[in-house]
């Protein structure tokens, strides 16, 4: 009964998270020194945009310059490629990029940049559902919150992978997270966070490394 109830605290302390990784594989990865990733983030939908602290966090995860994981920051090189790499003119397929190789100055900055693969992230974290009630009042005792709420957060992301030199699309990865936050207030609100989106990134940038070092995971396992 005690360790049970242990768990169960656990849970609570930390929301309930659940995350899918799927994968689709064309080719397998293959970082030479030298060689560099950039992560970016889709923009280009008026329905929602692709968070960009989703984008700085499976960056700063995947980079890993020991194991020969270098990722260009997405502002430093949205910046660098202006105007190229801004929302409304970023390429959206492998075609587009062609057509922008084309520009000499384009292919000189990403030559320059060592760029290997290019990934393209899409999707976001939205707020599905919530219940409960909370309520504050004020007396002569004091001030106080009493209830119970509870709301749920799915993550939906795409990263779609491609080689830059070879000039194709080397895989796909998605990652699906649900999780379930609570507040419950008993005189004070205590928030009880699931890390949805957190989660949904440690496990593409944990999957991202997989894709681009193939040789580095056989190695480890």
């Amino acid at each position: 009964m005690v360790r049970a109830l242990f768990v169960l605290t656990l849970v609570l302390l930390n929301g309930c998270t659940t995350v899918v990784i799927d994968e689709y594989r064309r080719s397998n990865g293959e970082l030479a020194k030298g060689d560099s990733v950039v992560i970016l983030g889709r923009r280009h939908s008026s329905d929602y945009e692709t968070e960009p602290d989703l984008i700085e966090c499976v960056g700063n995860k995947l980079n890993n310059p020991a194991l020969g994981v270098k990722v260009i920051p997405e502002q430093q090189f949205v910046d660098a490629m202006y105007p190229w790499f801004e929302p409304r003119t970023a390429p959206l397929h492998l075609k587009s990029l062609d057509h922008l190789m084309a520009v000499p100055e384009v292919r000189e900055r990403l030559e320059a940049f060592g760029v290997k693969y290019i990934v393209w992230i899409d999707g976001s974290t939205e707020t599905t559902s919530s219940a409960g009630s909370i309520g504050c009042s004020i007396g002569t005792a004091g001030a106080g919150c009493f209830g119970f709420g509870t709301w749920d957060n799915e993550s939906d992301y795409e990263a779609s992978v491609w080689d830059f030199r070879d000039r194709e699309l080397s895989g796909k990865l998605s990652a699906d997270a649900k999780g379930t936050s609570y507040m419950p207030a008993i005189v004070i609100p205590i928030p009880l966070i699931a890390r949805v989106q957190t989660n949904a990134c440690k496990g593409m940038a944990a999957q991202l490394q997989q894709f681009l070092l193939p040789n580095q995971a056989n190695n480890n396992s």
